[in-house]
């Protein structure tokens, strides 16, 4: 049974300590920033607008488990990475506990911005922003 939910500022604030530190790591690594989508679903078209990409780029869903893999499984497991993949496992912790239909969606190629989504019992869009990079 999950947790009675934080309100919706509190979990952003919560989500804005959590991240504090953690860079996704991809070509040129980018820090975390929480996000209030709002209260519509996240459509491609609005991925586009939020990103000020170009009406037909490319927009893809992925599931948490996927983008957060190599984050909380790291392939070198000495100390530092194995305290970095706590901090990222905390992270998909407080997201799966607060927030149902959790997506992940990459907007873009070369330089994707990625809009990490679930929907809070207040029914708000939550989550987090951020950005990869992929040649």
């Amino acid at each position: 049974m999950k947790a009675k939910p934080l309100p919706p500022d509190e979990l952003l604030r919560r989500l804005d300590e959590v991240v504090q530190g953690l860079l996704v790591p991809s070509e040129s690594d980018f820090p975390m920033t929480p996000l209030r989508w709002g209260c519509e679903a996240p459509s491609p078209e609005a991925l586009r607008a939020a990103q000020g990409g170009a009406p037909a780029a490319l927009v893809e869903e992925r599931t948490l488990d996927a983008f957060f893999a190599r984050m909380v499984d790291p392939a070198e497991p000495d100390a530092a990475a194995l305290a970095e993949a706590a901090r990222y496992r905390q992270l998909v912790e407080l997201l799966r506990a607060h927030l149902e239909d959790l997506r992940v969606y990459r907007v873009g190629r070369v330089s994707i911005a990625v809009f990490i989504l679930g929907r809070h019992a207040s029914g708000e869009w939550l989550g987090l922003r951020t950005k990869l990079v992929e040649t």
